[in-house]
């Protein structure tokens, strides 16, 4: 029997990748750059930090400071390299605010916080294609896939 983290990585990894109008391409792009205006600390690029814990990420986030890693999200969708990047910034985020790890469940609360803050089901859909589904895909295969948004 697929384990949950199983079973929602393959709907990522054999899903067809999603079509997004470009009117709600550019509000969720809108809604992540004020996301990320209103964040209450520093945001610096990285080509090699990343965060292997949540304390070192709550830690540096508790230090007024973050480090984004600038692995890009969903590619083909932001019109920009840089949503991509204030979105991981603003997921980080969502960690520290939900205490939530980097398990399955943890990307779960964090996709609920989140998504509490989205008005509409299509932007929720992307976020749950970018946090959940995209996380079950890197937990089972042990490393980042390749990035899309799939509609489950």
């Amino acid at each position: 029997m697929a384990t949950k983290t199983e079973k929602l990585a393959k709907i990522y990894l054999e899903g067809t990748p999603a079509e997004i109008s470009e009117e709600t391409s550019a509000e969720f792009c809108e809604l992540i750059m004020s996301e990320f205006r209103a964040l209450p600390f520093a945001v610096q690029a990285s080509d090699s930090m990343r965060y292997e814990t949540v304390e070192e990420l709550f830690a540096d986030i508790e230090k007024e400071h973050l480090w984004v890693s600038l692995e890009t999200y969903g590619a083909d969708f932001y019109p920009n390299p840089f949503y991509g990047f204030a979105f991981l910034a603003v997921h980080d985020y969502d960690h520290y605010l939900s205490h939530s790890d980097f398990t399955l469940e943890g990307e779960i609360k964090a996709y609920r916080t989140i998504a509490s803050r989205f008005p509409s089901l299509d932007m929720q859909k992307i976020l749950y294609s970018e946090i959940v589904l995209k996380s079950a895909a890197h937990i089972y295969l042990g490393y980042t896939p390749e990035p899309k948004l799939v509609f489950a």
